[in-house]
């Protein structure tokens, strides 16, 4: 009987066709033109689970989209429960014109799975249940519990999964929750995510006149909402990208001298960022590292704008409406609602006159900080040393994971951030991608990590 590691390496390309038919399911969560797809999404993932010998494997209804639940619990009480976290759904395709390869359509080009899902989170999420799939085929005893839980409105903020995990408590009770959401450094350097920044999000509507005017006949006379968004918006930041809400950085945990140094010890190849990106400077907060910058510090960006006439050619109006959709990426100690609150008291503040404003506030997260002595965070590193040969890096993720703070509030649970991307995959990107490569060494290291992690446990 072979062991785990040697079943995944002999089953890669049965695991890789796997994973293109779950690729293929176009499980796009924030278009309701695509919900009979997020529930095939769904039904794969428990057909998957079933397969490879969990019990109790359901999928199971919530306010939104449905989650998949499966268990495997033979370890015993005494030994460490697992729950393993992931999202089937996928961020929408557009602008489709710019993928070399139809995005549901899975293609290898330079040893990468190119599709929408690829890296976020499908094949990482996939990752794990092929894992599991090594032990319970090969009869090789599992040494730890156990569960599954994956979501379908990770892309849309997961806002039906926070009070199905209130529901369900005891059902999901665990040690720890392992994610496959995050990414490496580098090519070839594993890595784990001890950090991710919360999330504030909010759209901006600004109403003139009651109807879209000829510029000639009104311009200069009546106040445009799109000159006045543009106004508003140039005043969130300064010109050295410190942000001006008053009381924004009130809560701001200071990064220490230690997390500096430790940030300093990072590698980053400014060039190869600017080149790979194709801009010719960096930006951000003053007297901050860019790695700082996009992990450490909180951010304000428009994510969207628009208003009047986006057609082909020349229409010379003056609009009745202008819109924009904000985001900010928050530390720990910031209160996403605090936040939101704060903008837009003062959006109403330097609103120009001679408009309405209409503020609404969308989803939203907490911060997340993991103590980097928890004994599941070590297995994890012991893991992806043995299996990519080298020490791993330890850092924070700019982006947001809103459910990781609720399984602490929620499960009392500490999660490890086992990411096996890149940030060059191109997520919520045209052309999307994931190294064939770190598919098939993420599956070994997960495997290594269930092997390894009873002889971490404190």
């Amino acid at each position: 009987m072979s062991t785990p590691i040697e079943y995944i390496k002999a089953n890669q390309e049965k695991f890789k066709q796997e994973l293109f038919d779950f690729l293929r399911i176009p499980s796009v969560s924030a278009d309701p033109d695509h919900k009979e797809d997020v529930h095939k999404a769904a039904e794969f993932v428990a057909r998957q689970l079933e397969q490879i010998g969990m019990n109790n494997v359901s999928i199971e209804k919530t306010d939104g989209n449905p989650v998949v639940l499966g268990e495997y619990l033979e370890a015993g009480s005494d030994k460490p429960t697992v729950l393993i976290y992931g999202h089937y759904d996928v961020q929408p395709p557009d602008p489709l014109d710019e993928w070399v390869s139809a995005p549901f359509e899975p293609t290898i080009r330079d040893g990468k799975i190119y599709a929408r899902g690829a890296s976020d989170d499908k094949g990482q999420s996939y990752i794990h249940v092929k894992a599991i799939e090594s032990f319970l085929k090969t009869g090789t005893e599992l040494p730890v519990n156990v569960k599954f839980i994956i979501e379908g409105e990770e892309e849309i903020g997961s806002p039906s999964l926070a009070p199905f995990l209130l529901a369900n408590k005891e059902r999901l009770a665990c040690d720890m929750v392992l994610v496959s959401d995050t990414a490496m450094f580098a090519k070839d350097t594993p890595s784990i995510t001890y950090g991710l920044r919360g999330l504030m999000y909010l759209e901006v509507e600004v109403t003139g006149p009651n109807r879209d005017l000829h510029s000639g006949v009104y311009g200069g006379g009546v106040q445009n909402p799109v000159n006045a968004l543009c106004e508003m918006i140039s005043k969130l930041k300064d010109e050295n990208g410190v942000i001006q809400v008053p009381g924004f950085y009130d809560k701001v945990r200071p990064l220490s001298e230690k997390e500096r140094e430790a940030y300093a010890s990072l590698p980053f190849d400014k060039e190869a960022y600017l080149k790979t990106l194709d801009i010719d400077e960096v930006y951000g907060e003053d007297g901050y590292s860019t790695l700082e910058r996009v992990s450490g510090r909180p951010a304000l960006d428009v994510n969207g704008i628009w208003g009047g006439y986006q057609g082909k050619g020349a229409k010379t109006v003056l609009p009745a409406k202008a819109n924009a959709k904000i985001s900010a990426r928050l530390v720990p100690d910031q209160e996403p609602k605090e936040i939101y609150r704060l903008i837009e008291k003062y959006l109403h503040e330097i609103k120009p006159t001679g408009v309405r404003l209409k503020v609404s506030e969308h989803h939203g997260g907490h911060a997340v900080l993991v103590d980097l002595d928890f004994y599941g965070l070590k297995a994890a590193a012991a893991a992806f040393g043995e299996v990519y040969g080298k020490e791993v890096l330890f850092g924070r993720e700019g982006g947001s994971i809103p459910i990781v703070a609720e399984f602490g509030k929620i499960l009392d649970a500490t999660t490890i951030l086992m990411g096996f991307g890149l940030n060059s995959d191109a997520i919520h990107s045209p052309n999307e991608h994931f190294h064939l490569r770190d598919f098939e060494r993420g599956m070994q290291t997960s495997a290594r990590f269930f092997e390894l992690l009873g002889d971490y446990v404190e």
